[in-house]
């Protein structure tokens, strides 16, 4: 077995913190923090996941009103233990070049594109800690054959919980968090539209 680098090592005994992460310069560029443990974004991403990543924030930069800023792999600090990283994030707060994290409160929607080795954790762990922390709009985006197919929730105030608001293909219209209109299969290279 292969000994852990000692930056790899916990820095107590309850784990890792939030702010740990600022602390880690030798940690791989995208990790995150789940309940106080690191997790790395080892397999390198697909061509499609990074296209799409780029469509849609220059789509959503295009349609968001003023005073909303939208970020990528921008880490949102949802508490003391866990601190993910979302692919997209949309925000009220104003932009600060040297941020490197968000919080719960100004983010408006987070969006995640489904990869082979994040799958459980979008779906369902990611997708309960979001709606627990109040984020009101949570997109999950899954690969149908090349084509992205976006599942939309909605936050339940009084539950704290995502209620699904729709499955869309080919195209995407929503009114909140602000009026949104996508054309999916643009989104994409290869794909008609």
């Amino acid at each position: 077995m292969t000994a852990l680098p000692d930056w790899m090592r916990p820095p107590r005994a309850e784990g890792w913190f939030a702010e740990d992460l600022d602390r880690l310069p030798e940690a791989p560029r995208h990790t995150e923090l789940i309940d106080g443990a690191l997790v790395f974004m080892l397999s390198p991403q697909r061509s499609w996941h990074g296209h799409l990543v780029t469509g849609l924030t220059v789509a959503l930069m295009d349609q968001a009103p003023s005073g909303v800023e939208v970020e990528r792999e921008m880490t949102i600090r949802l508490d003391a233990r866990n601190r993910p990283e979302p692919d997209l994030l949309l925000t009220t707060d104003p932009y600060d070049a040297d941020r490197t994290w968000y919080a719960p409160g100004d983010v408006l929607l987070v969006i995640e594109v489904v990869s082979p080795e994040s799958a459980h954790r979008d779906r369902t762990v990611k997708l309960r800690k979001y709606a627990e922390t109040g984020i009101p709009h949570y997109w999950c985006i899954e690969d149908e054959g090349g084509a992205p197919v976006v599942h939309v929730y909605e936050l339940d105030e009084p539950t704290r919980s995502y209620a699904p608001a729709g499955i869309f293909r080919g195209s995407l219209r929503r009114p909140v968090p602000f009026e949104i209109s996508l054309d999916l299969d643009k989104l994409t290279p290869g794909r008609p539209g």
